[in-house]
């Protein structure tokens, strides 16, 4: 089993690896293909609309297919994506390229938690699961800063290339390591699947998921001007604290997928209950480059720790058609990531100042808290009538 799981943290780190390296390359990306930073920053947008449009569509077509060879190709097309990225002679065909490279991010991740718990001993089902996930927390770790690097230094060109290099390595090792676990019973229909999507577990963890990620990423998506201009740390040290970042989320996928075998929707409620209360300590600890680490570090563990729980809670809320629903919640986090960044820069616009981002992330978990507890009110178990 953790042969078949390192395989899937190989895939899971390229993805990860592939979709935040962009954001520290703009610039050489900008000044390369002759367009502005905003022009550039859309090479984001576009990765993330691909992954909306592609987790529905692959997954769908994908139910046709054995899970290990959906997991190849899926990857094996992330890798192609991205070596197209490499050699775009200019800027619509790298925002293409990099649309591409979006469709497949979700469908893999869905199909792979779904391996991951299947490969699992009983009751380690979210730990297998965050094992998998683990290559996308490493990637903000070593692959960002050191593909981030390679950029800077032999051309953003390069970074694509070994990218899609490290997806068709893992294509490979999934091939080899990876078992052709099958579901019991007949394969899910479509329409099976998109019938889930309508589940109320699935649905509601859907909406926490959107509003779990948005809290991230109000404040993440400017933490990097936070660090600076309000902590006073040099440009050179943001490197340093992204990786840092990085470990904290490490630990907090693990810390989650411990709380979400115990009980995934009480789980949630106490990882969103710690996000309102550590988004809200950011605001006065990035007065202080000690405080502004320390706080952030625990901020990376709080949000991080949501994600196992969610993803094991929506497939099983989904019933035997686990696909669509599992994939659905990568597009719902993708959405977050526009939510919340666009939510933190509107605060920043009316002239609240950057540490506002961390308010509207407290505002924001503290939503996704409310449509927890309103899920577990709504399916507690019935009380039973007293004997007369």
């Amino acid at each position: 089993m953790r042969r078949s799981l390192l395989a899937l943290a190989l895939g899971s780190f390229a993805l990860g690896t592939g979709e935040f390296t962009v954001m520290g390359l703009l610039p050489q990306i900008a000044g390369d293909l002759a367009i502005t930073i905003p022009q550039a920053g859309n090479l984001v947008s576009a990765y993330a609309i691909g992954v909306v449009v592609g987790a529905p569509l692959l997954i769908a077509a994908a139910t046709r297919l054995p899970r290990r060879q959906a997991l190849v190709l899926l990857i094996g097309l992330y890798g192609a994506a991205h070596l197209l990225s490499a050699v775009a002679p200019n800027y619509p065909m790298v925002a293409a390229a990099r649309f591409l490279s979006g469709l497949p991010h979700g469908a893999f991740f869905g199909i792979a938690a779904i391996v991951a718990g299947m490969l699992a001993e009983p009751g380690r089902r979210a730990r297998a699961m965050a094992m998998m996930f683990a290559g996308l927390t490493v990637a903000n770790i070593v692959g960002v800063p050191l593909s981030t690097l390679l950029g800077q230094i032999v051309g953003w060109r390069w970074t694509f290339a070994v990218v899609g290099l490290i997806s068709l390595a893992a294509a490979v090792a999934i091939r080899f390591a990876v078992p052709d676990v099958r579901p019991e019973g007949a394969r899910p229909r479509l329409a099976e699947e998109l019938r889930a999507l309508t589940r109320r577990p699935v649905w509601l963890t859907l909406l926490v998921a959107v509003l779990g990620g948005a809290t991230l990423f109000a404040s993440y998506s400017y933490v990097a001007p936070m660090l600076t201009e309000v902590a006073g740390y040099p440009e050179a040290a943001i490197t340093l604290l992204l990786a840092m970042f990085g470990v904290g989320m490490t630990i907090g996928n693990a810390i989650g997928a411990r709380l979400a075998d115990w009980n995934p929707l009480r789980a949630i409620q106490v990882v969103l209950a710690a996000d309102v209360v550590v988004a809200l300590a950011l605001v006065p600890a990035m007065h202080n480059p000690v405080s502004a680490a320390i706080v952030l570090f625990l901020f990376a563990v709080s949000t991080f720790s949501l994600i196992p729980s969610a993803q094991l809670r929506i497939i099983d809320g989904a019933e035997g058609a686990p696909h669509m629903a599992a994939g659905s919640m990568h597009a719902a986090f993708n959405l977050a990531n526009a939510l919340g960044a666009w939510l933190g820069g509107a605060a920043i616009a009316l002239g609240f100042g950057l540490t506002s981002v961390n308010v509207v992330a407290a505002v924001l978990a503290l939503l996704g808290l409310l449509v927890a507890t309103v899920a577990a009110w709504v399916e507690r178990p019935s009380r039973q009538p007293v004997p007369a």
